[in-house]
């Protein structure tokens, strides 16, 4: 009998980080600030490389800073191979950039340069599962009272908040998305070539866009996206943990 073998899809990350990070106000973007001794970038990228050995890196940088990154990389001893693309105007034009890099075939990991605390356990149960799921999504429960509040400028100029009636927010049923977001690459870059949108916020809603079925798996607390100073602060205590 003649055996039908399925060839393994070649594993792709395309690390975002193309952003100027203006909220931490540092003289750097904040992709460049150091955690632990390197760069918050290197080690998203880290967590990566260790756990897929052999992965694809596509670098998503601020034109101007990629002379940067190569010279901390090569300060740093930070070797291993990266594809650098330059950003767009926005997170979805730089994924778009990044996704131009990628072949068919392929599954691809998109994750925030700025989240550096992801698991290496996560990272390689995602890839499994992404084998046979289309697209992959991490998410956490909400765990705070949400209140709907609309914002109003009142005569003297000053902005308030004000309580939208007969909006309620069930806590219980919303979720947080964080990143990586794995998808097999082909129906990414497919979701991709639509127009672009103020509502997609992540790659998953431009996958829902085109109704690609989604599949959710649990988070991680500690996956937390660095955009501020307080956390940070906050990232520096996890690692020390």
């Amino acid at each position: 009998m003649r055996k039908h073998f399925t060839m393994e899809r070649k594993k792709y990350l395309i690390i975002t980080a193309g952003g100027s990070g203006t909220r931490m106000g540092s003289a750097v973007p904040k992709q460049f600030l150091s955690l632990g001794g390197k760069a918050i970038l290197h080690l998203s990228i880290e967590r990566f490389v260790n756990a897929v050995p052999g992965i694809k890196v596509i670098t998503v940088l601020p034109e101007a800073h990629i002379d940067y990154w190569k010279k901390y990389c090569y300060s740093s001893s930070f070797i291993y191979p990266q594809t650098l693309v330059p950003g767009g105007i926005t997170r979805f034009h730089s994924v778009k950039n990044g996704l131009e890099r990628v072949p068919d075939g392929a599954v691809v990991a998109i994750h925030d340069g700025v989240r550096p605390l992801v698991s290496e356990e996560l990272i390689r149960n995602m890839f499994n599962m992404a084998e046979s799921e289309p697209a992959v999504i991490p998410v956490v429960p909400v765990t705070d009272t949400l209140k709907a509040l609309r914002k109003v400028e009142n005569a003297d100029g000053n902005i308030r908040l004000e309580r939208m009636e007969g909006v309620v927010a069930d806590r219980s049923l919303l979720y947080a998305a964080q990143t990586p977001q794995v998808f097999h690459s082909e129906i990414l870059k497919d979701s991709y070539r639509q127009a672009f949108d103020t509502a997609f916020t992540d790659d998953a809603s431009v996958a829902e866009r085109k109704n690609i079925p989604l599949a959710y798996v649990d988070g991680e607390r500690y996956n937390i996206k660095i955009t501020t100073q307080a956390d940070l602060v906050l990232a520096q205590a996890i690692l020390s943990i």
